[in-house]
């Protein structure tokens, strides 16, 4: 279960010169189908398991046929009345099904990483403001210094964003995390407390390998307590909010200043999708507007798309969103939430039963993370052992599996999170993986005694 030909021999296929006549359309497309098929990741398979991605449900990809089709630019009301209010729509859904402040403002942005500089754009204008500074016009050069605080298992996409605005990545403030990359609300007070001027604030709902969820509630509290912007990473974990079981993990969430959530991860959507969510639409319009003399003048009660994000030219991101939620319903959302995390706990139960095989995570969500090998064993032969398994499990075909570093040392990552996963599937996973780790010991026994 992995693309048949590399990026190089992908590259000699398509690396032709340019044709220096053209061919008919339906031949081009053809074309396309036939080379193309054999470079392509399954990731729409529901044993995709690599990272956090969706499955690209049906009714999502058609409707994202139709935005192409359209062809309309997303960016004001006045050019495509049909883009701005279907994405309207979907803001104030998505607000209703993460039970998030209704005057928030919602950008529709290409995932989590722009949607992240997105809301601490907004974040880095409101806290220069407070002490005078309006950096949206006068810039960043001798500007108050904004001190960032991170957790210490902050995310690469949030590191970037912040690089991206000018913060640098040397210059955050890491803050204690625990077992499971939780942030600890008490360090984070004594390094908040350390610091005078503007606080930003970045939390995290699902880490990446874990998927555990900051204390929001007493983040939030030091938040306060600093008069600092609350900023939440909640690139997967904020679609929890929507099960009543799984609720309780996002209790404070709620009281941050900013959510970005991805689209194409658990709503089943297509790339490129995903949601800035600030609480001061004011302060998300300020950070992003663009105004030219030719270009409509907003209107009260109208959306002006090219408020929210960057782009003055974009497709209808918000349509295959609405596709989505249309076709789900809050009860199917809930449903495929809710499996998909059961599955997750069912799949690390079977194979913690299995000797050789630790399960490193408090399976809270959909994340589940393997070592393979004793304690006595030591990190690098772990590491071996990992690597050999995840090649065997990916060689044999039946699941798609990657790996990665938590706490010194090498894990199989599961992602569950495909739309149509089921039990079986589950079953398949667990056999899978008991298969290659019984084949790979063997071998290092049968290695050992000769």
């Amino acid at each position: 279960m992995k693309p048949q030909l590399d990026y190089l021999q992908m590259l000699a296929r398509f690396g032709v010169p340019l044709p220096e006549a053209g061919m008919p359309d339906c031949d081009v497309i053809d074309e396309l189908a036939d080379l193309g098929e054999a470079g392509l990741m399954p990731v729409t398979h529901p044993r995709f398991f690599g990272w956090v991605m969706g499955a690209s449900a049906p009714v999502s990809v058609a409707a994202d046929w139709m935005v192409a089709a359209w062809g309309q630019n997303a960016a004001m009301h006045s050019a495509s009345p049909t883009a701005a209010a279907v994405e309207e729509t979907a803001a104030r859904w998505l607000l209703e099904i993460f039970d998030l402040p209704r005057e928030a403002a919602v950008g529709f942005v290409t995932g989590a990483t722009l949607g992240s500089f997105v809301a601490l754009s907004a974040a880095r204008g409101s806290l220069l403001r407070r002490v005078g500074w309006d950096c949206e016009a006068d810039g960043l050069f001798g500007a108050p210094q904004v001190h960032v605080f991170v957790s210490d298992d902050v995310h690469a996409s949030v590191l970037s964003a912040l690089r991206y605005l000018g913060f640098g990545e040397r210059r955050v403030i890491r803050v204690d995390t625990d077992d499971q990359g939780r942030m600890s609300a008490d360090d984070l007070a004594r390094r908040c407390a350390a610091c005078d001027g503007p606080k930003l604030i970045i939390a995290q709902a699902g880490q990446i390998n874990t998927g555990a969820f900051d204390p929001f509630d007493q983040v939030a509290q030091v938040a306060r307590a600093n008069d600092a912007w609350l900023h939440v990473d909640a690139a997967f974990g904020l679609w929890a909010r929507v099960a009543p079981d799984l609720h309780p993990l996002t209790k404070g969430i709620e009281l941050a200043d900013s959510w970005v959530v991805d689209g194409h991860k658990w709503l089943q959507v297509p790339f490129d999708t995903g949601y800035a969510i600030v609480r001061d639409p004011e302060a998300l319009e300020r950070s992003m507007a663009i105004t030219a003399s030719y270009l409509p003048a907003k209107k009260a009660n109208h959306r002006s798309p090219s408020q929210l994000v960057p782009e003055l030219s974009r497709r209808g991101r918000g349509v295959p969103t609405w596709a989505a939620l249309k076709s789900l319903g809050r009860s199917g959302v809930i449903e495929m939430v809710s499996r998909h995390c059961r599955l997750a706990r069912q799949i690390a139960a079977e194979l913690a039963q299995v000797p050789g095989i630790l399960v490193m995570n408090d399976v809270v969500l959909n994340q589940v993370i393997l070592r393979f090998g004793k304690q006595s064993d030591g990190a690098e032969w772990r590491k071996v052992l990992a690597e050999a398994v995840i090649d065997r499990v990916i060689e044999d075909g039946h699941i798609f599996v990657a790996g990665g570093a938590w706490r010194g040392e090498w894990v199989m990552r599961i992602s569950v999170i495909s739309g149509p996963i089921s039990t079986e599937d589950a079953y398949i996973t667990t056999n899978a993986i008991r298969s290659a780790w019984s084949h790979v010991s063997a071998i290092q026994r049968d290695d050992a005694a000769g």
